[in-house]
Formats: C-alpha cells, sequence, structure tokens
C-alpha cells in the first residue's frame, strides 16, 4: 500500500523503523568496535571508566538510511518536483559527507583546521546544487504589515549557507560532552523541526526530520547516562548537518512569509553556547579550537548538578525553544504544546534546584572537589 496519501503517518513510520533499526544496528557496532579495539580507552581526564567505542554515528546513519530507503520504495515521498527531489539527495549526500569527515576524525584524529576546510567544501558543493538560504525574510504579517523579502546576491548566498551549515555542525558536535546529551537535544530539534515542516507543507523536508528524530531516540537507548557507546564526531557531523540542511530544505525554503527564525529559535541553545564558548577564547588570546570546559553543560555541572540532571535540564529548555517555534508557525494547538513545554521547564528547574540543595548538603560533609575534577562513578 503506498504511504503517499498519509504524510503524517508516513513520518510517523519512518520514525519507529529509524528508531527500531538504530538500537537494533547500534549494539552490533560496538561489538565490532570492542573486538578490533576501535575504542575510547579511559584515563584520569575523561569521564568514562570502561573503553567507549566512538563509533555509534554508523548505526544513526544505517537507521536513518535504511528508514528513509523503506519510506521511499513504499511511496511515502509521493511525486516531488524535480527540484524538490534534488534538494532531498543533496541533503542526505552532504550528510552523508560530513559523517565521512567525522568518521576519519574517530578513526585517525585528524587536526581541527583539515576538518574544518572538509566541512566547508561540502557545504559549497551543496550550495551549488540548490540546499541555500536565498533570501533573508522578515514575517511582517505577524504584526499586520506586509511580509519582506530580501533576495540575497550569490556571493552572500554563499557565505550565509557555509555559515549556517558548518556553524550548526560544530554547535552540535561541541555539546556533545555528555551521555546523551547531543543526541537528546538533536532528537528535540528533530522533532520541531518534524512538526514546523508538516505545518508549512513541506513534508519531504518533514519525512527527513522524522528519520533524524528516530535515529537519536534508537541511539539514546544505549547512549544515555550511563552510556554504553558514543557517537563520535562521525555522528555528531552527520547529525549536525542533516539538521542544519533540513531547516533550508524545509522551514526556510520557499515560502515568502517564513525566515530562518523557525531552526534559530528551535536551535538556539547550541548555537548560543557555541558562540559564547568561542568569545571566551578568543577574548583569552586562545584559539576558537582550545580545548577547556566552558561550555553550558560543563558549568552546570560545576554549579553542583548531577550528570543526568545536567542532561534532563538542557533538554528541557531545549524542548521549549522548539514549543515556541511552533508557535511562531502558527501550527495547530501550538499554546497547548508551549504551555506544556512551559510546565516542563519548570518542573525541570525546580527539581534541579532541590537536587542541587540535597547534594550541597551532602557535600558538606565531605571533602571538596576542585571544580574542574571529572566525577566519579
Amino acid at each position: 500500500m503506498s504511504m503517499a496519501a498519509t504524510p503524517l503517518t508516513s513520518a510517523l513510520i519512518t520514525l519507529v523503523i529509524a528508531a527500531l533499526l538504530t538500537a537494533l544496528i547500534v549494539p552490533l557496532v560496538r561489538r565490532v568496535g570492542l573486538h578490533y579495539g576501535l575504542f575510547d580507552p579511559p584515563d584520569s581526564r575523561k569521564q568514562h571508566d570502561v573503553p567507549m567505542v566512538r563509533l555509534g554515528g554508523i548505526g544513526m546513519v544505517a537507521g536513518f538510511s535504511l528508514a528513509l530507503a523503506f519510506t521511499w520504495a513504499r511511496g511515502g515521498f509521493g511525486t516531488l518536483a524535480p527540484d524538490r527531489d534534488q534538494l532531498i539527495w543533496t541533503t542526505l549526500a552532504g550528510a552523508l559527507c560530513y559523517f565521512v569527515i567525522g568518521l576519519a576524525d574517530d578513526l585517525f584524529a585528524l587536526p581541527p583546521l583539515p576538518r574544518l576546510a572538509g566541512q566547508v567544501a561540502v557545504a559549497v558543493v551543496v550550495w551549488s546544487e540548490g540546499v541555500r538560504i536565498g533570501a533573508i525574510d522578515l514575517p511582517l504579517g505577524w504584526f499586520g504589515l506586509p511580509s519582506l523579502a530580501f533576495p540575497l546576491p550569490d556571493s552572500l548566498s554563499l557565505l550565509a549557507t557555509v555559515i549556517w551549515l558548518v556553524g550548526i555542525t560544530n554547535a552540535i558536535n561541541w555539546i556533545d560532552g555528555l551521555d546523551g546529551l547531543a543526541a537528546g537535544v538533536g532528537g528535540i530539534a528533530a522533532v520541531g523541526l518534524l512538526s514546523v515542516s508538516f505545518s508549512l507543507q513541506q513534508s519531504a523536508a518533514g519525512l527527513l526530520a522524522a528519520a533524524l528524530a528516530g535515529a537519536c531516540l534508537g541511539f539514546l537507548r544505549h547512549n544515555f547516562n550511563p552510556a554504553r557507546i558514543f557517537m563520535g564526531d562521525g555522528g555528531s557531523y552527520f547529525l549536525g548537518f542533516a539538521l542544519a540542511a533540513i531547516s533550508i530544505v524545509g522551514p526556510a525554503k520557499g515560502l515568502t512569509t517564513v525566515s530562518l527564525l523557525f531552526p534559530l529559535l528551535i536551535l538556539s541553545l547550541p548555537l548560543a553556547d557555541m558562540s559564547a564558548v568561542i568569545m571566551g577564547r578568543l577574548s583569552e588570546g586562545h584559539s576558537p579550537f582550545y580545548p577547556d570546559r566552558r561550555h553550558l553543560h560543563h558549568r552546570l555541572l560545576r554549579a553542583g548538578f548531577s550528570h543526568r540532571r545536567t542532561v534532563l535540564l538542557i533538554y528541557a529548555f531545549t524542548q521549549w525553544l522548539a514549543a515556541l517555534a511552533l508557535v511562531a508557525a502558527n501550527v495547530e494547538l501550538r499554546f497547548l504544546w508551549l504551555a506544556l513545554a512551559t510546565a516542563v521547564l519548570i518542573g525541570a528547574v525546580m527539581g534541579s534546584r532541590r537536587q542541587r540543595r540535597l547534594l550541597g548538603d551532602s557535600a558538606s560533609n565531605t571533602i571538596p572537589c576542585d571544580a574542574e575534577c571529572d566525577p566519579k562513578p
């Protein structure tokens, strides 16, 4: 039976299939990695105390790709216009290229500049194939005014697209510092893009987002604290690029009343974290790639929150930002979703503060740990 007539059902089926396949494939990847010694050994500087395979991105890519292949074979994408068909294939090809760059770093520890050069090169090729930010739109219709669109010349379009693709990719990569953090934030962002894409009748982009959300969900089965496998740079590069590209071919593509506001809202937390880290490093005369512990999750850990509570708190804030994007996109029942997201955020903040007080009372009777020390199990 064709799935083309029911795009939302297709998206849900795609999400479930991607989650199941990823959850089944990741343990196989872990066993292969352990067998061949492809793991990150523990040491005093790291938070894990057992060998951790960093190739979980392979399982995510496999689950994502197989789920989309099933949906495509069953007619879930319908009959796409040639230009939309090309955008989908270009997005998939770009995501796989970014995965290969990250996987090479996982296996061979590439220096930062060659990785960045590869990311920029792939982004340029993707732009040349039509996945691009072609205009900056101001949705003034929300304020009762005519909406304005400012078409970008090719040079500015290329620059904006490269910054967007490379920036979001590295933002997701840089928050991948705690068990389950990048996968959870990426999964929430993918669900937000799924909802916004379908509300704007961009079903093809919605299906890509559904497969990505499923892959994140399936991977979390093995990556939430205590993690049994890491996604590695291959997984985080793939996840970041896919989110960035889907936001271009979906919510920010082809509608004059829509701008990059929606994906910016959904992804604002990792983008803000990356920007703050870069500015802090530059202000002290360091390279943007200088390793330190400035990220938001590091700050929350130093503030006294537990590993899991830190991750859950960032989840709560991300889903609240995604709910704001749903309101901006006029999604059905948007204010209900925002109210629920707000309640979740308030509950997470109150629960975290309560746990912090309890931990503080307990710590007052123990020898204090240096602010930069790694938590021990």
